[in-house]
């Protein structure tokens, strides 16, 4: 109701600019207006929610940029979509490529930041072991492995 009320206000403000009212007059024509704005609402509000539903904030295949990602559902811009923000609409991941025509693999991450992760899990070297040296060193400080001693027969 707060937002309705807001709604009215904004209405009467703009029409007493136009014409003289008086204070009881507003009053009322706020409430009125208030009262109707709600109605309103509560009748079309499926209606508006199919629409809304139906049609993307943008093109998909601009949804993804440099910067940014856009979420087609609400049209919010950030760096990552999750999976936490996805399930507030409703979707997860799979449901949301395919309500939009994205292909199966496609990441909801912003270009610039994907490839900046590459870069560093490059840099990282993760997949050399550590400490290692190269074949033909070998440390001296290193222990010597104890073997089992053959038996005499």
């Amino acid at each position: 109701m707060d937002d309705f009320l807001k709604m009215a206000m904004d209405m009467v403000k703009a029409q007493a600019g136009v014409r003289t009212m008086s204070a009881e007059e507003m009053t009322s024509m706020v409430l009125e207006l208030s009262k109707k704005l709600a109605g309103l609402a509560g009748c079309c509000t499926e209606q508006v929610a199919q629409v809304e539903s139906t049609v993307p904030a943008m093109d998909p295949k601009k949804s993804i940029k440099e910067k940014s990602v856009t979420c087609l559902e609400c049209g919010k811009s950030m760096k990552l979509i999750t999976s936490k923000h996805l399930a507030a609409h409703g979707l997860t991941k799979a449901e949301y490529l395919t309500k939009f025509g994205l292909k199966k693999g496609t990441s909801l991450l912003a270009k610039g930041l994907s490839r900046a992760r590459k870069e560093k899990m490059k840099s990282m070297e993760l997949w050399k072991r550590r400490g290692t040296k190269p074949a033909g060193e070998k440390d001296a400080a290193a222990p010597k492995k104890k073997g089992i001693k053959a038996k005499k027969a």
